[in-house]
């Protein structure tokens, strides 16, 4: 029976108690622990059963028991406190206005928009875009380390005070909760979430209606409802399409997270793209910068466009340009098979009215997401898309970095690898949101509490050498039991649900020794994390985990594993199934144990709770890895393949390193080698340093390890650090020019694209004509070398382009590798029209060297050279190249003056 009017009940609480309800829709709550200590002492039962639900909680808390906390002295005390603390927090965040102040003092003048009465840095706003968030356990809309990482991002820019915008869906059943049949097979269940009982408010007009906006799909509009998340200074605004008069298609466009097919798919990145911006209209909000956090929100560029083509009366050219200076794009995914593609028959279906709109035909209009404009086949990559419409560009740790200037070359043909434009900015955590309680309040006692923000330099660090070493280890030891006792109440919670034999539930009761080494594994059951590879030589981990040394058996090692396979991803769960057959064939379900249903509250448990990390992709597909960064944080060594962020950590002080970094062709051979590394790690020199004990029995090499990791780690693998590159090198620059692009409407947008068509139209006129060089092919280090080239650049001028010399060693194949630009000072022109440029150079090294001359294009307002993909290099073979006289007549042939043998 559908009712004939809804209501939304809030919670009544005394007015004594009103602070609660302030508290409760502020996500500050996540990572501070007065306050969810309090939301605790309110009523442990509920607050567990809840899901650690503060706004569930106090709708079905009983009015008795508010009665009698609102007249208990003490708990309104803490209550007070806490409420002081959010107030002082939402008050107190300088980082921004610092460092967004400073960096507008030190920008040259035409950096700085025409209107200097209102600074930039008062108007700044930047919206982060991402397909789900991780927050906290009661919102589930994330399913993994890429929705934790955007939810550590807001935080973080809570706590720096950025004015920054989070921007995703609310997905009515957002990730599955996991659970296992009797074989150890992996269940999918889709708990629906009740919006009403969540820390969500529902933005309303002036009027008190729903604020609404409507997106255009193929025949209908979709409408859309807001909500707002508020993670301390930060809103993050989610779209819910399950309303009428959406039909029941429409509706389910925000049910599932990854949920559904290609279409469902398309229709879900339309909707947070498009439909994201035009719900920041809605709003008011005018963001200065856009971050697309992975390429499921690239067509937000599309939305931007548009409007500023019908709204402000600018060309397509010349949109594109605002768009593209304000925008940042983030990848993840280091294999193109992790990359969002569609048919080009649905881009045109469904986007079809944008390519009206842009005055472009299909194809051109395809090639927006294609690497190849001139492959009509190709599908259109959501990716390729944020990369064209992104003036800055970074994967998230530097091997990762790396791995996407290689994958995304092709865009940029005539560069170096190693110049492509795409950095990279590694990853961090929230150190206050992954951090054990009882180990923050041991930091802030002998760090202070400002070690969750230190920088690496700060030196607080060298304060961790004086906790003492039993503190230290008692309190891991207490993590490890708390952790203990929760897997334990979560097999048997498990085993009930499923119906399993009353012995099955009491063996469970018995998993796990609180005092034996447990190591830790626990992400997305994805085949190349490669989750079995402890298990390649059964007879071998038998023994690790019994421990026949000669010890008398008091060695053993236990594990802890954790994650969730994709619904459809098959080889996945065969990977859980695998691990639960062995510990059954092998009577071993107390030494390795499978939590089901990871989530974060579960992660933040055994990152505290366990001894060390465990982690073993394939060398390089592990973008970065965030959970092993958790552990560290909490003092746990890690034991990993050489891989995203751990590549670049101290991994000889702070765990211990599965190979050196090396890449195989042979995958069955690359997982022999790197098992065998395992074990003979685990074995020699894990077990030994953590059951070596002095007289008061304390690992004391363990535990100089574990401070190692705290020292090293926390203050460089953090977020409050990676929110703070992101402001520096993207969003501060970013807001920069789009404000520069903006002033006096938009006339140098107008002129940059105006000036690029003229680019295009002239640059493959341009003719490097003759190249001097002083020396001859025998040099000595630091001997200078006179270099002038005569270039013809027809319609051109000197202030268009950038000549540089590129210098470095020869490889053996002939190319320069590690080449260093110089660039040459323009001198005028000759007789001819041919424009001069010189410099001087020296080899610092010896060996075969190298040199080469190319062509850039230049103007103040392109945010790099590399944003127009036009490199001309010189080609010995077309051009003329001559070597003045040395003295002694010695004369080279024009193929080889572009080497240099030089000499001590």
């Amino acid at each position: 029976m559908k009712p004939i009017r809804t209501f939304n009940v809030s919670p009544s609480l005394p007015k004594r108690l009103e602070p609660l309800r302030k508290l409760a829709y502020n996500l500050h709550w996540d990572w501070n622990f007065d306050t969810t200590d309090l939301f605790r002492r309110l009523d442990r039962d509920l607050w567990e059963s809840s899901r650690y639900n503060p706004v569930l909680m106090l709708g079905t808390i009983s009015q008795e028991r508010l009665r009698e906390v609102a007249e208990d002295e003490g708990f309104l005390a803490q209550m007070d406190r806490a409420a002081q603390q959010l107030e002082g927090y939402l008050t107190e965040r300088t980082w921004y206005r610092k460092h967004r102040d400073r960096k507008l003092t030190s920008e040259k003048p035409k950096e700085i928009p025409a209107s200097p009465s209102t600074p930039p840095s008062s108007k700044d706003c930047y919206a982060y875009f991402s397909a789900e968030f991780g927050l906290t356990s009661c919102l589930p809309i994330y399913s993994g380390g890429l929705g934790v990482l955007a939810g550590d991002h807001l935080k973080s820019a809570s706590d720096l005070g950025l004015p920054l915008v989070g921007v995703g869906l609310l997905y009515q059943e957002g990730y599955f909760a996991q659970y296992l049949n009797a074989d150890g097979w992996q269940q999918e269940r889709y708990p629906i979430n009740d919006f009403y009982n969540m820390p969500l408010h529902l933005e309303r007009n002036p009027d008190g209606s729903e604020l609404r906006i409507s997106v255009d799909y193929p025949g209908r509009e979709v409408f859309a409802r807001v909500w707002r998340v508020q993670i301390g200074t930060v809103p993050l605004y989610l779209l819910d399409t399950n309303i009428e008069p959406n039909n029941q298609y429409d509706q389910d466009i925000t049910d599932q997270l990854y949920g559904g097919d290609i279409d469902v798919r398309i229709h879900q990145e339309i909707m947070l793209g498009i439909g994201g911006v035009r719900m920041l209209k809605a709003l008011g909000l005018h963001p200065t910068a856009y971050h697309m956090n992975e390429g499921h929100s690239a067509f937000l560029a599309l939305e931007r466009i548009r409007m500023m083509i019908q709204e402000s009366g600018l060309t397509f050219a010349e949109a594109k340009q605002v768009a593209q200076s304000s925008q940042v794009f983030t990848t993840h995914t280091p294999v193109p098979a992790g990359i969002d593609l569609f048919p080009p028959e649905k881009i045109t279906y469904y986007l079809g009215r944008y390519a009206n709109t842009f005055g472009l035909s299909k194809e051109e209009f395809l090639s927006l997401g294609r690497e190849n404009s001139g492959d009509l086949a190709a599908p259109f990559s959501m990716a390729i898309l944020a990369l064209k419409m992104a003036s800055f560009v970074n994967g998230v740790s530097r091997l990762h970095g790396a791995v996407s200037r290689s994958m995304f070359q092709n865009l940029w043909p005539n560069l170096p690898v190693i110049e492509v434009p795409i950095t990279s900015i590694t990853n961090g955590v929230h150190a206050r949101s992954c951090v054990a309680k009882p180990t923050q309040e041991l930091y802030d006692r002998y760090l202070g509490p400002s070690w969750s923000q230190a920088t690496t330099d700060s030196p607080l660090w060298e304060r961790v050498n004086s906790i003492p070493d039993e503190e230290l280890w008692r309190n891991h030891e207490r993590q490890r039991s708390e952790l203990v006792v929760f897997v334990r109440d979560r097999l048997q919670r498990s085993l009930r649900d499923r119906g399993a034999s009353v012995t099955e539930i009491a063996e469970a009761q018995e998993v796990l020794d609180p005092s034996v080494l447990t190591i830790g594994f626990a992400r997305r059951f994805a085949t190349y994390k490669r989750a079995t590879l402890f298990l390649r030589d059964l007879e071998r981990i038998k023994q690790i985990l019994h421990d026949s040394s000669q010890a008398g058996g008091k060695r053993r090692v236990q594990f802890v594993i954790a994650g969730k396979a994709h619904p459809k991803d098959i080889p996945g769960k065969e990977l859980i199934r695998q691990i639960i057959h062995f510990t059954r064939d092998e009577a071993l379900s107390r030494s390795v144990v499978f939590i089901p249903n990871y989530d974060i509250h579960v992660s933040r448990l055994m990152v505290a709770g366990c001894d060390i990390w465990l982690n073993t992709p394939r060398r390089p597909r592990e973008a970065s890895g965030t959970s092993g960064m958790k552990a560290a944080m909490n003092g746990l060594p890690n034991l990993s393949v050489l891989d995203g962020w751990w590549d670049e950590a101290d991994y000889v002080r702070t765990g211990w390193p599965i190979g050196h970094g090396e890449d195989y062709d042979d995958l069955e051979y690359q997982d022999e080698v790197e098992a065998n590394a395992l074990y003979d790690l685990i074995e020699q020199e894990v077990v030994p340093l953590f059951y070596t004990r002095d007289d008061e029995d304390l690992p004391r090499g363990w535990v100089s390890k574990m401070k190692d990791a705290i020292r090293l780690n926390c203050p460089l693998f953090n977020t409050a650090r990676m929110v703070g590159e992101y402001a520096l090198r993207g969003y501060f620059p970013a807001s920069d020019r789009y404000f520069n692009m903006i002033q006096d409407q938009y006339s140098p947008a107008k002129l940059l694209a105006h000036w690029q068509t003229h680019l295009f139209d002239h640059w493959y006129d341009i003719r490097i004509e003759d190249i001097k060089i002083s020396e001859p092919a025998e040099i000595k280090v630091n001997q200078e070398i006179a270099v002038k080239a005569k270039i013809s650049l027809g319609a051109l001028t000197d202030e268009d382009v950038r000549v540089e010399l590129y210098q470095g060693s020869v490889s053996a194949t002939g190319e320069i590798t590690n080449g260093v630009p110089v660039t040459m000072v323009y001198q005028g022109q000759d007789s001819q029209g041919n424009s001069l440029y010189t410099v001087n150079i020296s080899y610092t090294n010896s060996g075969l060297q190298g040199l080469s001359l190319r062509v850039l294009p230049s103007h103040d307002y392109l945010s790099s050279p590399y944003e127009p993909g036009l490199v001309l290099w010189a080609e010995p073979e077309k051009v003329s190249i001559n070597l003045q006289s040395n003295g002694n007549g010695h004369v080279l042939e024009p193929e080889a003056v572009m080497t240099e043998a030089v000499t001590h």
